[in-house]
């Protein structure tokens, strides 16, 4: 079983109290993307190809050095635990979810929405396996070039069965036990390539909770088995460009109690959720969304000082994470680093405060 290093908890343990984050993605340049091929569409389920505008033999190449700006951004702007930005992604799940066997992305099904728009989705064919590793060089990439503690994001099981039509299992349930089977093996060699967190990140939770009652803990709970460092599940209501009025609840947030992650990562700047709702989740650390992503203009440290206090009206210091709300993929490059420059400077507002 892949252990943390040394290195791994000497990088943890010097983190500062209040401890920002980052969820997961950052703006990728315009020279790598297509953004308006981007934002054309819903999230992609299947391959977006034609998003990228490097060609083949030099993606690769562009999207290391992509990730390069986006680690360096990241430290500019004082975040604590950084991400490789997700450059190598057309979106947060595909880029894992269509390498499995068994998936079949060359003829997708086409399934409506609940808004009834028609979505391209994998079909799933066959038995679900991971063939080989799939993010481990984005890690060890990301691992050569911070010092910083580093976390990586992983589609979780109930969002992938969500996110694809089932055309071989016979139900739902025995489909997330083999995704999380495979999220699994990908957590390890992450861990041994170098993580010092994992994240999964499980959107889909709040829109079928009742099938989420049924086995999401379950899925949940086995593809976070044996994992040694720090382990996230992140939720929310959906990439701001895309969802303008969100709800100001959960469906399913108190369940989460039950997943043996050490952190639960949930969106509150945007859509004002009741922070009492932490309260049932008390044995946890609380990554919390204090930069709203849907508003055009940059935070100042102070507005997001208010928003880390609220949070701390319910969670103790040594338990809560600053974080922005979602992945901030859709945003101007510009308006993100400033985003992120307000929520180390307002965490610093606070620690003063502390003493």
């Amino acid at each position: 079983m892949p252990r943390a290093s040394h290195g791994d908890e000497m990088r943890l343990e010097s983190l500062p109290v209040l401890p920002t984050t980052v969820v997961g993605s950052y703006p990728q340049p315009d020279w790598l993307v297509n953004r308006e091929v981007l934002k054309a569409q819903t999230v992609p389920r299947v391959r977006l190809r034609e998003m990228w505008r490097v060609p083949e033999p030099f993606l690769e190449e562009a999207q290391d050095d992509a990730t390069l700006i986006a680690i360096r951004d990241m430290e500019r702007a004082g975040i604590d635990i950084i991400t490789d930005g997700e450059m190598r992604r057309e979106s947060y799940s595909n880029r894992f979810a269509t390498a499995l066997e068994g998936i079949d992305i060359d003829t997708p099904a086409i399934v409506k929405n609940r808004a009834g728009v028609d979505t391209m989705m994998p079909r799933v064919v066959g038995k679900v396996r991971r063939r080989a590793p799939v993010e481990v060089r984005d890690m060890e990439f990301l691992r050569r070039n911070t010092e910083r503690p580093a976390k990586i994001t992983l589609p979780g099981p109930f969002t992938m069965r969500q996110q694809a039509k089932n055309e071989f299992y016979k139900d739902d349930e025995e489909l997330a036990m083999d995704l999380a089977a495979a999220v699994n093996q990908e957590a390890k060699d992450l861990v041994a390539a170098g993580a010092d967190v994992i994240q999964l990140d499980e959107p889909w939770l709040r829109n079928d909770p009742e099938a989420a009652k049924r086995y999401a803990i379950t899925a949940i709970n086995r593809a976070l088995e044996g994992i040694t460092v720090p382990t996230v599940v992140h939720l929310c209501f959906g990439y701001a460009f895309l969802v303008k009025n969100k709800p100001d609840s959960y469906f399913f947030l108190p369940e989460l109690a039950g997943t043996i992650a050490r952190q639960i990562s949930i969106e509150a700047a945007q859509p004002h959720i009741d922070l009492g709702v932490l309260r049932d989740l008390s044995d946890k650390t609380i990554v919390l969304g204090v930069i709203d992503l849907g508003d055009p203009a940059v935070e100042s440290p102070e507005t997001v000082a208010g928003r880390i206090r609220r949070g701390l009206k319910y969670v103790s210091v040594d338990r809560l994470v600053p974080a922005p709300d979602c992945g901030m993929k859709y945003l101007p490059r510009a308006t993100a680093f400033g985003k992120l420059e307000a929520l180390a400077q307002g965490a610093a507002l606070v620690r003063k405060d502390l003493g």
